[in-house]
């Protein structure tokens, strides 16, 4: 939010510079991300001096072009060319001297001494719109006749400076985003820190109805969504362009004018922080106002011109006939104020701000006026507000003032009521504070101290405070005036022995994002938040277990995630249409679950999950002299799986290796406790890459940790000598069927021999015509070792001859000679 320093200074009268101001608002929460220095006209016609043409002719090499000499004040006149029409001798002009920089919205040039078809020129006589007074005239500017040389076109044209304060305002303060919101924070500082200073509201004082001649009935049918609405009407409006004073207060703040009418809106919403809505009288059929909900999936065009499908759920400010207006939201299309109107309903009013946030979000609406709505305006200044625009409308667009203020406020909104004990004050701060200074500081923020005892104070907070409703609300907010600098570090920091959990999560992730980093992956975090449409198609993770979100910010964040793949695949693509597609990720994150045929106001509907996701996308070596480059494959997502596994003392044997089932994958294993999948790994499917614009093949492990870790928890580190008799590796080629599995293999191999042997492993796969269409050939290795003694040659045979009697009768296998 912009904040004028010159507009800042109406309300508050106190000695303080922008950069002492910046530094307060700081301290008082209000954080400034900057500073910037501007003029009313962008670069404030430095360089630009009025002069006057004393000779024109003709150029001898241009038919349109004249060459001329200007005085700008100076002893030598400057030789300058020009290519307007209008140009001769006698006019009195704007002439950009060599070095002056001038603004074409953001792009600027600058002036240079040059020649122009062999005629030297130093300078450039300016029309309207080259130095941002006005549009395109066809010619330059021309000046009265009294106007002396060499005076500055910034003297001339009263040019204003002023400094913007950009505030990063939270969403809590609210009651900060106005310039008069912001001048109250200020008088609370000033006022602790005894600075002289005047705190003051607009006057309304002049504000008279002055005959009842157009009155507008108004009639709120829905008091909770609008407990407080307040309109008065203007005839006889002339709808024009803003003066001068008007545009360039908004200019400074960012804001387009529009024309005399809609500013004055604007301008009292940055002024007061009321949003306002000025309606075309002639456009509200019957004279009547109604503020009401209208049937649902009613039809609306916005001023935007979009048709909207209205809910029952939405206010809406009607006429006798139809809708005008989203109730602090957007007006309509026909409502608003143009250049033919003449007599104007003007509005103010208190909307229920739960009722504003769900409509715009609904409808995928912010704007100005929502932003305040739904946060919480203050009630008590809609009437100030209005009043305020009225005399301002009158000001800058005449009219009289022809009705009646309508003021329906059925149910005061009453201020806050909170107790305060000086103990938990100086218990939460730190530090003992005065009694007084605490006083001091409620006053300055407008805090009423209703009763007080040695020990409390009862309190009395107005409505528009609406983040200062607790105790404890009350004691930051003391703090924050008080200044957090002010509160002295302790000599010495109290602390208690806190013993890890066993396992230690934290020590054991750590240990894997390590050993991930060092292998050149890198960690991304993605939002929690994402889109429900990722999983309306899937069986693996369906929709109807997503934790769907009441009231979401947008259609693409509107649930939890289940799975961290789609989080990657955003990241992803985002990496690869920046030609960045060699690609080693991981993230660690949780996922959350809904059971839907459980209650949704029960905690217990709900689950939550820490996962570990590992992606490779890409080539995993790129191509130089000796080596071509080599593609990622599913081999190297379970080598990482594998390396990562052993690093926690585990390997895939401890797990049941299965096809993985899920549809994220189009081929893969997962690794499963009981019949629970603790690890999936593959590619993923190449439907989900084609939804993302992924053309590349990604290999992808998906972790559940909460079962990694407690089953890592259970493996015991223990030391063994290396032995002191031979290892024995035998060799094994057999015929099986296509559909066995290296793992079933492995699994017999250990059932028939527990005690000697130590290892099986898979060193060649062959399948061929030869072989049979639907067999292939395994060559299997295995290492035997005893402990005790040095293994002979009988006893080996007599292992090998029992493992490949299993293999034949459990597998059908056929042992190859």
């Amino acid at each position: 939010m912009n904040i004028s320093y010159s507009w800042l200074k109406n309300y508050i009268k106190a000695d303080l510079a922008p950069e002492k101001i910046s530094e307060i608002l700081t301290d008082l929460g209000l954080e400034v991300g900057g500073i910037e220095e501007v003029q009313s006209i962008k670069g404030g016609l430095e360089g630009l001096v009025i002069g006057e043409v004393l000779t024109c002719e003709r150029h001898p090499n241009a038919d349109k072009l004249s060459v001329t000499t200007v005085n700008i004040g100076t002893d030598t006149p400057l030789d300058v060319v020009c290519g307007a029409p209008n140009v001769r001798a006698g006019l009195k002009v704007v002439c950009a001297t060599v070095g002056t920089v001038l603004y074409s919205g953001d792009e600027c040039f600058t002036i240079k001494k040059s020649k122009i078809r062999g005629e030297k020129s130093e300078g450039m006589l300016c029309g309207p719109d080259e130095i941002g007074l006005g549009a395109e005239t066809g010619g330059i500017m021309e000046l009265p006749e009294d106007i002396k040389p060499g005076t500055l076109a910034k003297d001339y044209f009263n040019v204003e400076n002023d400094f913007i304060i950009e505030v990063d305002l939270t969403p809590n303060r609210v009651d900060g985003a106005s310039h008069y919101g912001v001048a109250r924070d200020l008088a609370a500082y000033c006022k602790l820190h005894h600075i002289e200073h005047t705190l003051s509201l607009p006057s309304t004082e002049d504000f008279k109805v002055e005959n009842t001649n157009y009155p507008v009935e108004v009639t709120v049918e829905d008091s909770e969504r609008c407990p407080r609405y307040t309109g008065v009407t203007i005839s006889d409006v002339k709808v024009e362009e803003s003066p001068e004073w008007l545009q360039n207060s908004l200019k400074a703040i960012g804001l387009s004018p529009i024309n005399n009418v809609v500013d004055v809106t604007n301008y009292v919403l940055h002024e007061l922080g009321q949003p306002l809505h000025a309606f075309d009288g002639d456009q509200i059929t019957g004279n009547k106002v109604i503020v009401k909900t209208m049937h649902q999936d009613s039809t609306f065009i916005t001023l935007d011109e979009v048709e909207r499908k209205l809910s029952d759920q939405d206010l809406m400010i009607c006429n006798a006939e139809e809708g005008m207006c989203i109730a602090g939201v957007f007006g309509g299309i026909k409502s608003g104020v143009t250049q033919s109107t003449t007599k104007v309903f003007l509005e103010s009013a208190y909307f229920n701000p739960v009722s504003v946030r769900k409509t715009a979000k609904r409808h995928s609406l912010s704007t100005d006026a929502s932003f305040r709505f739904e946060r919480g305006v203050d009630p008590n200044m809609t009437l100030i507000a209005l009043k305020r625009a009225a005399l301002l409308i009158k000001e800058v667009a005449g009219g009289t003032i022809s009705s009646e203020i309508t003021d329906l406020y059925p149910t005061p909104i009453e201020n806050f009521e909170v107790t305060v004990k000086y103990k938990n004050i100086n218990r939460l701060i730190g530090k003992e504070i005065g009694q007084e200074t605490i006083k001091t500081i409620l006053a300055g923020l407008e805090i009423e101290i209703t009763s007080e005892s040695d020990d409390e104070l009862k309190l009395s907070i107005p409505p528009y405070r609406v983040d200062v409703q607790r105790e404890a609300d009350v004691i930051e907010d003391i703090l924050r005036v008080y200044g957090y600098n002010n509160v002295e570090m302790p000599e010495t920091v109290n602390s208690t022995i806190v013993y890890s959990n066993k396992p230690d999560d934290h020590k054991i992730k750590n240990r894997i994002a390590d050993q991930l980093s060092a292998n050149g992956y890198r960690e991304i975090m993605c939002n929690s938040l994402t889109k429900i449409a990722h999983y309306e198609k899937l069986e693996s993770y369906p929709a109807a277990n997503a934790v769907t979100l009441a009231n979401p910010l947008s259609q693409d964040l509107n649930c939890m995630r289940q799975t961290l793949l789609f989080g990657g695949l955003e990241s992803i693509s985002h990496n690869v249409n920046r030609k960045n597609s060699d690609l080693k990720l991981y993230e660690f994150g949780n996922c959350y679950y809904s059971n839907p045929e459980g209650e949704k106001t029960s905690l217990h509907t709900y689950s939550e999950e820490q996962h570990l996701a590992i992606f490779l996308c890409g080539n995993k070596t790129q191509a130089n002299w000796i080596t071509p480059e080599q593609p990622t494959s599913f081999y190297d997502i379970k080598s990482q799986v594998e390396n990562m596994l052993a690093r926690l003392g585990l390997s895939t044997s401890d797990f049941k290796v299965n096809d993985v089932e899920s549809d994220l994958f189009s081929e893969g294993l997962a690794l499963t406790v009981g019949d629970k999948a603790a690890v999936e790994y593959g590619l993923v499917d190449s439907k989900l890459l084609k939804a993302f614009g992924i053309d590349t093949s990604i290999a992808y492990a998906e972790i559940r940790l909460d079962i990694i870790l407690k089953k890592s928890a259970k493996k015991e580190v223990r030391f063994t000598e290396i032995s002191k008799y031979p290892e024995v590796r035998r060799d094994l080629a057999m015929l099986l069927n296509k559909d066995v599995k290296f793992s079933e293999v492995r699994d017999i191999a250990f059932k028939t021999e527990k005690k000697l042997l130590k290892e099986v492993s898979l060193f060649d796969v062959f399948e061929g015509e030869k072989l049979g269409a639907d067999k292939k050939s395994y060559a299997i290795s295995f290492t035997l070792l005893d402990e005790t003694q040095t293994l002979n040659d009988k006893q080996i045979d007599k292992i090998m001859t029992k493992m490949m009697s299993s293999y034949e009768h459990q597998l059908n296998a056929q042992i190859r000679k």
